[in-house]
């Protein structure tokens, strides 16, 4: 029989289910030969007389149709439970009534000796066994042990030995799809409990639980000194955020040379099933609270429209691609000067993705440019991602950080009203608030750009492209348009090309030093996926408002700040070193334009908490277009006199300007106080 199921196991489905099928229908016409047989019938015509004949073919019709509509085909035995049991149940049930039926309504026409209720009870009982009996012992040999055995070829090294820490619901299905593996890859050796009323010793099929909160570090100590052979730890979704020891558990098992996984769901059920696990990432050991994200809505917001994404080969941008994709855009076109950045890009979308993708190598301060692509394509949304954000490597090149950052904005920006797009979305950074920075004042600039187009649902008319193309300001002139303005301000986003994370990753693999500025510095840190839905969840908040409701900057809850010391000692150890003897932490002192700490908002602006999680509105004062453009010829004969002092001077001198007007904005109607954890 085992041989029998390992045979079956190896066909194509499609030649598994006919062999199915087929031993269905032989299963029932054993099943009627068994009733008649049990009951001790004698029919008044032989079995294989043309009628008897008839009648067998008869039954196997029906019992073929009423199986499949009762939807016996439509699951995989290895994962055969209570429901496709039950359908089992329905379709032996229906093919007796219907035989029943038909029964008597012969035998009204034509008298058959023999028939009576007993043998259809007798069948039903005998049908419904003889049909589930294969699956239940198919799931049997795929589940135990013998099964792991009869897989197993000869000459195969050991199976892996795993610890399991989660809950026991999610432990149960981690033990039994471990067990059903082929070839088996490893087993579960024992499950760490998160929860803390679980009786210690329990077993889950077997697997007894080795340990409960809050004793978890102490009992995986213990294990990884008397244990040589424990090769794998499996913790459980989401368990990051359950558990405050999830950081020491991490370097624990690296430090013995355990590798490290997270199960994050099942895939390929219908091809046999597999355990989808997770490499642990820095972004999970720093344990930022998960976003509840409405789904539904940013699918709803973003479905079916067509969208654009300058420097969409960046960090930021290249998850606002792929996310704009899974979402179901209509088209996504990327648009960034990267030529090796597209190029990344392109190798990380899924092939059935790529045909609603388009890119485009180009600079956001070509305005010609800028403009075909965004009237050929006549985006939706335009997410405006394209920037300059090093900060130290911009206090050198203050005039590429303000060409990009300022005009390159302004261009966007232009362009959009000009070509009708519905709205336009500017990344910003935590970087503008009180800005210390080249970095700062320039990403404050394009704040103000976004913001004072926001306010007056215009934009610069065509006669004055040349402020940001050519660096010539025109005559003071603006248009209204249709184009909804707003700019989302958040902080370190982790994993992001030329982050500490990165960089400290770099340097531990090296053996170091890592080099932390001051011990002192502290920054808020997001998940890439966390930043990206929440910014695009701000676009469809600022969708549905108008009038008093409207806000042009979003501001996300970026949690508490987390010290860069800290950050730095905790990958060191996920590394499976130690702090200061295996890698050494040196510092180096504040770089120029660098803060100790980064704030989210500034004194003068007002935080509204909005209904969606994690969302702020921000009301500031806001600078009228007039004055903005003002100030755009100074800025571009500065940048034309190399002379950094008076281009930053003018950007300041913006800045202290929307200052007071929040000043006078905050006396007319006192701001509510809100500190934001």
């Amino acid at each position: 029989m085992t041989a029998y199921v390992e045979a079956v196991s190896e066909l194509r489905p499609r030649m598994r289910q006919a062999i199915i099928m087929i031993q269905d229908l032989v299963m029932v016409l054993v099943a009627v030969a068994l009733s008649l047989i049990l009951s001790q019938s004698r029919l008044s015509f032989e079995a294989f007389s043309f009628a008897g004949l008839a009648c067998w073919a008869l039954i196997v019709l029906a019992a073929h149709l009423l199986f499949r509509s009762c939807g016996l085909y439509n699951t995989v035995w290895r994962f055969a439970s209570t429901p496709d049991f039950f359908n089992i149940l329905k379709g032996c049930g229906s093919l007796t009534v219907v035989l029943y039926v038909t029964s008597l309504a012969f035998r009204l026409f034509h008298p058959v000796a023999g028939l009576n209720e007993r043998q259809f009870i007798v069948f039903f009982l005998v049908s419904f066994t003889i049909i589930s009996a294969p699956r239940l012992y198919y799931r049997f040999l795929r589940d135990g042990a013998s099964w792991r055995i009869l897989r197993r070829p000869p000459g195969d090294g050991p199976v892996k030995q795993a610890l399991f820490i989660g809950r026991l619901s999610e432990a149960d299905v981690i033990v039994r799809f471990t067990r059903t593996a082929a070839p088996a890859e490893y087993t579960i050796a024992g499950i760490m409990a998160t929860e803390a009323d679980v009786p210690l010793g329990t077993r889950i099929q077997g697997v007894p639980v080795v340990a409960l909160r809050p004793r978890l570090v102490e009992v995986l100590e213990d294990y990884v000194k008397g244990t040589e052979n424990l090769d794998l730890l499996i913790f459980g979704k989401g368990v990051e955020r359950e558990i405050e020891d999830y950081a020491e558990l991490v370097r624990v098992a690296r430090h013995s040379g355990i590798a490290v996984v997270q199960f994050s769901g099942l895939s390929e059920l219908g091809q046999g099933g597999r355990l989808v696990l997770d490499d642990v990432e820095m972004e999970t050991i720093m344990r930022r609270s998960a976003v509840a994200i409405d789904t539904t809505r940013i699918s709803a917001f973003v479905g079916r429209k067509r969208v654009m994404v300058t420097g969409g080969a960046g960090s930021i941008g290249r998850v606002l691609v792929k996310r704009a994709l899974e979402l179901g855009a209509e088209a996504v076109l990327v648009a960034d000067n990267s030529e090796f950045g597209i190029f990344q890009l392109d190798q990380l979308i899924d092939d059935h993705y790529r045909d609603r993708l388009t890119s485009r190598i180009v600079d956001v301060t070509d305005r010609a440019h800028m403009m075909r692509l965004v009237s050929e394509f006549k985006p939706s949304i335009l997410f405006h991602a394209a920037a300059l954000k090093h900060v130290p490597l911009l206090e050198e090149n203050w005039e590429a950080a303000i060409e990009t950052n300022v005009f390159g904005t302004l261009a966007c920006a232009e362009i959009a009203a000009e070509c009708g797009v519905p709205q336009f979305l500017l990344i910003s950074s935590d970087k503008a608030v009180d800005p210390t920075s080249v970095l700062g004042v320039t990403k404050r600039a394009a704040e103000q750009i976004v913001s004072s187009l926001h306010e007056t649902h215009a934009a610069p008319s065509p006669s004055q492209a040349a402020a940001a193309n050519g660096h010539r300001a025109g005559a003071s002139s603006v248009r209204r348009s249709g184009t909804k303005f707003i700019a989302v301000r958040f902080g370190n986003v982790f994993g992001s090309t030329g982050s500490v994370a990165t960089i400290f990753q770099a340097q531990i693999e090296a053996g170091g030093p890592v080099t932390i500025t001051d011990r002192r510095m502290t920054r808020y840190f997001m998940t890439m996926a966390e930043a990206v839905d929440l910014v695009i969840m701000s676009a469809a908040d600022a969708e549905q408002r108008r009038g008093a409701d409207d806000y042009a900057i979003y501001m996300l809850d970026m949690g508490k700040p987390v010290p860069i010391l800290e950050v730095a000692e905790t990958m060191i150890r996920m590394a499976g070193k130690s702090p200061y003897t295996d890698v050494p932490i040196r510092f180096t002192g504040i770089r120029p334009g660098e803060k100790l700490h980064e704030t989210l908002h500034a004194e003068n602006e007002e935080v509204v908490k909005l209904a969606t999680a994690k969302i702020f509105g921000l009301r500031a004062g806001v600078l009228e277009w007039p004055k903005i453009e003002a100030a755009l010829p100074a800025l571009v004969a500065a940048m034309h006199d190399r002379d950094k002092t008076a281009a930053l001077a003018i950007l300041a001198g913006l800045y202290r300007a929307e200052e007071d007007i929040g000043g006078l904005r905050e006396e007319a109607a006192p701001k509510a106080a809100g500190q934001i954890g």
